[in-house]
């Protein structure tokens, strides 16, 4: 049976139409036949003229329910309970058909027979399909990876339905707590209570759990994906319902868990009057919009419907895709904003200058900036170029353009900086304070916050990777920890806070409690169904967590405030702290030495420099 059926299943779509179509044709004239015989009790009857004429009525209408409700474009292997309810009413029409055909053509077919014709028709055109998906599901599903599902609700469900039909992977088991669901059968798996899982993995084997639940609260998902990260098995959930519901994916699309997951800690949902304040209707300029932070400010400000969004880039590739991603996004959320894209460097003043007066911009995200504390630390020239100078040079033009708001994306590593990268951003701070007091066209603001996960520069993607070649999982130190966000909840916290903002302020965004990397490293092993081992041990585990020592410019603990002098805002998530500054003057002589210096490519004048400003600059022992 297994060639035959390989042959039918590897048909080209048309012929496996006229072969349905055929067999169908085929099936009725059967059903009829032995309805007549069991009916007379005899299988040898004449036919006339009246009895073929009701035939092909039956078969005619028969074949054209079939294709009314879609039978011959649906496919053999994954029929299911649908497709019977269409059976039946394909065959209930049929039976009507030959019943009144007999009455109109005053054919000898006796009242019972209809009934007779219709068991008879829905086990011969039934059946074969049945079989055929029965057994396509039994001979096929022992190729797929056994899995098990968590939730037994209305997404795990859709889950296992989908999955059966699939080709990737075979549901064997659905898991849940709640007691009302436990023993419940759908779609053949058995509803099992999650205290069972040790037991049923060592009788199926699955090689992942997948978690179907989205309706459930952020604070009960964090605290059920600690519960699985015990768990020794990978661990993977479906998009969510407003990913599924945007097209963004497939409820068959599964993903590692969301980041969310692995943070701890549930993002506070923004002030909508924040958000659309200096947006709405405006126009926008985002430097630096291809990059992590810069790409998802231009996703939460497209949202909040701008008159012009101009996105300003280095990178040509980073800009095509974010221009790409969010020409997309503005035609699903039917948004009416005008996508600039312009390719350039900040530090041209000329450019950015122009760019702003031809777009009339109001509203300025200065993101664009090298945040790699190594890469900066090894090319020590360049980091000063572009994040002090081109951020004096973004906001000079802002001045000139008579731009409104001019916010700029600080970092927490600018808080007593032992790195070079930390002291650039600090600069561009009192850079902005400055200019904030030289002048009142323009509201300069900084906002400050940690690291955010998923970004280029954040672990995650890495330890991912270095988690799916075997390890080893490089932490620099056992005690070093990070302030973690969110890129969303990071954009939305700095859009929010410019709004609020009055000229030369610095914004702390509130990033929770800081996470230990080595903690962080640990849960992702975990939840990619794997244990740890550390430095080499000769105990049990999968992937070795390798300390390799702080990197030039590291420090072990970052923070976020220069002084203890931090006030709250009306928004929670929001601070905004009083630190030193230098007037105009002092700024400009300061910058002038610095641009001196960094002419010449004299590394040991840009650090003096750095040491002497208000930067609170001092490299650590690690540091070249």
């Amino acid at each position: 049976m297994i060639k035959p059926l390989q042959f039918l299943l590897s048909a080209k779509r048309k012929n496996k139409r006229i072969i349905t179509v055929s067999y169908d044709t085929v099936a009725v004239m059967l059903s009829l036949y032995l309805a007549i015989g069991l009916r007379l009790n005899e299988w040898i009857f004449t036919i006339q003229t009246e009895e073929f004429a009701s035939l092909f009525l039956t078969v005619a209408v028969t074949i054209y329910a079939f294709t009314r409700l879609g039978m011959y474009r649906a496919v053999l292997r994954y029929m299911m309970l649908p497709a019977l309810g269409y059976i039946f009413i394909s065959v209930v029409l049929s039976a009507l058909a030959l019943a009144l055909s007999g009455f109109f053509f005053q054919t000898f077919i006796p009242r019972s027979v209809p009934l007779i014709y219709a068991g008879l028709a829905t086990l011969t055109l039934g059946g074969p399909r049945i079989l055929i998906r029965t057994f396509y599901y039994h001979y096929y599903k022992r190729k797929k990876p056994n899995v098990f599902i968590y939730g037994a609700g209305a997404t795990g469900r859709e889950l296992a339905y989908a999955l059966i039909s699939g080709d990737e992977y075979h549901p064997v088991v659905i898991l849940d707590d709640d007691a009302s669901k436990i023993g419940q059968i759908i779609f053949g798996l058995r509803v099992h209570h999650s205290d069972e899982f040790e037991s049923l993995k060592s009788l199926y084997e699955p090689v992942k759990l997948l978690i179907a639940i989205n309706n459930i609260s952020k604070g009960s998902r964090l605290r059920l994906v600690e519960k699985l990260s015990n768990w020794p098995i990978a661990i993977q959930s479906v998009p969510s319902v407003e990913d599924i519901a945007s097209g963004k994916a497939s409820l068959t699309e599964i993903r590692d868990l969301d980041i969310i997951d692995l943070l701890g800690r549930a993002p506070v949902d923004p002030v909508l009057e924040l958000l659309s304040m200096n947006i709405k209707d405006k126009s926008v300029l985002v430097t630096g919009a291809g990059g992590s932070i810069g790409s998802e400010l231009c996703r939460q400000i497209l949202k909040q419907e701008p008159a012009t969004l101009v996105l300003f880039e280095l990178n040509e590739y980073n800009l095509y895709a974010i221009d790409k991603e969010l020409r997309i996004l503005k035609s699903n959320l039917n948004i009416d904003a005008d996508i600039i894209s312009a390719l350039g460097s900040v530090q041209r003043q000329n450019r950015v200058e122009k760019l702003m007066l031809a777009h009339n911009t109001e509203t300025v995200f200065h993101a664009a900036a090298y945040k790699h504390v190594p890469i900066v630390e090894d090319n020590i020239v360049e980091g000063i170029r572009n994040n002090v100078f081109g951020t004096l040079a973004a906001a000079e033009a802002a001045i000139n353009a008579n731009v409104k708001n001019f916010t700029l994306i600080s970092t927490d590593k600018a808080v007593r900086p032992t790195n070079v990268m930390g002291a650039s951003k600090r600069m561009a701070e009192l850079v902005l304070q400055a200019l904030a007091d030289r002048q009142d066209g323009t509201n300069f603001t900084m906002v400050r916050f940690g690291n955010v996960l998923g970004s280029s520069g954040s672990v995650v993607p890495l330890f991912k990777e270095q988690i799916r070649k075997g390890g080893p999982v490089t932490v620099t130190h056992p005690d070093i920890n990070r302030f973690f966000m969110l890129i969303p909840e990071a954009a939305q916290l700095v859009i929010q806070a410019s709004s609020m903002a009055k000229s030369g302020q610095v914004f702390v965004l509130d990033m929770g409690e800081p996470v230990k990397i080595l903690d962080l490293a640990k849960r992702m092993i975990h939840l990619m169904g794997m244990t740890e081992k550390i430095d080499g041990s000769v105990d049990d585990g999968d992937i070795e967590i390798r300390f390799t020592g702080l990197r030039p410019g590291e420090k072990l603990y970052e923070e976020l405030l220069v002084g203890d002098n931090v006030e709250g805002t009306s928004h929670a998530k929001i601070m905004t702290a009083c630190e030193h500054k230098l007037s105009w003057n002092d700024m400009s002589e300061l910058l002038q030495q610095l641009d001196g210096c960094c002419h010449d490519f004299d590394i040991n004048c840009i650090k003096q420099i750095l040491l002497d400003a208000p930067t609170g600059y001092a490299p650590n022992s690690t540091n070249k």
